[in-house]
């Protein structure tokens, strides 16, 4: 990875030097189901093994190829993290990479970023597990653009907290999405997600039970590129969240209409 960005203060060290696995280099490919040391509990259910995609999305139950976000809640109930759920396109440009660590340092520097952000919790990391998005390119890009972006799975055993990390967001759509080819901009934009979420670049997470899911505020919206200065941890760029019972610091949840509409 590019050294500047790997350790840019925002980002946790990532690339072959610490460890990392890489995923293919294959549009809209996935890694290989990743069986984790540690179980993680992502809204009241354990999971012992997951999938890193290259569109932008941590997976727990099956791999997704899918390259143009859904809405969140997802109807067919599938659990997963969407740290920006968009077409990348990694023969184009670019690399993800993976790994599961308990490596000492890191895990220190994570135990203090989460106690400031959730000081009414005494957290100390035990394990971590960390897939970066170095510079992706887009589907069909004739340009060089890239998106720099990181998830953070961790816990003590007890609490479980994902941190999403924002370092270069250039674009957010790829052409077979209507974005243009030459901006990346435009059409279905990437979505920010958590469980039972999925936008155009959506980021934010879905549960899968219809009830507990979260989209990071321009989620499926033009607005998603500068996802670089917002947070709900007063850091730009940073977005973190207690992931095993449903808590949004920070923000107000989501509110939904009788057909699912946002208000």
């Amino acid at each position: 990875p590019n050294p500047d960005l790997a350790t840019g203060s925002l980002l946790y060290p990532y690339g072959p030097d610490q460890g990392d696995q890489t995923n293919p280099k294959h549009d809209d490919g996935t890694s290989e189901r990743i069986s984790l040391s540690v179980p993680f509990t992502f809204f009241g259910k354990t999971h012992e093994s997951l999938y890193v995609n290259n569109n932008g999305v941590i997976s727990f139950d099956d791999h997704v190829r899918q390259y143009t976000a859904d809405p969140f809640p997802l109807a067919d109930g599938r659990t997963f993290v969407a740290p920006y759920w968009a077409d990348v396109d990694n023969v184009l440009g670019g690399d993800i990479f993976h790994r599961q660590t308990t490596n000492p340092a890191l895990l220190a520097d994570i135990s203090q970023d989460i106690n400031q952000y959730f000081p009414e919790i005494s957290f100390t990391a035990t394990w971590a597990f960390v897939a970066s998005w170095d510079h992706v390119a887009y589907y069909g890009s004739t340009s060089t653009k890239g998106n720099t972006f990181q998830a953070v799975l961790t816990t003590d055993s007890k609490t479980y907290f994902i941190i999403l990390n924002y370092w270069d967001i250039q674009w957010t759509t790829g052409a077979a999405s209507d974005g243009d080819a030459e901006t990346g901009l435009g059409g279905i934009p990437a979505h920010v997600a958590l469980p039972n979420s999925v936008q155009i670049f959506q980021a934010g997470f879905n549960s899968g039970d219809d009830t507990n899911f979260y989209n990071i505020p321009g989620s499926q919206t033009d607005a998603i590129i500068n996802i670089t200065a917002t947070s709900n941890v007063n850091v730009p760029g940073r977005w973190a969240f207690r992931v095993d019972n449903f808590q949004v610091t920070g923000v107000d949840p989501p509110q939904v209409n009788d057909s699912g509409c946002w208000l």
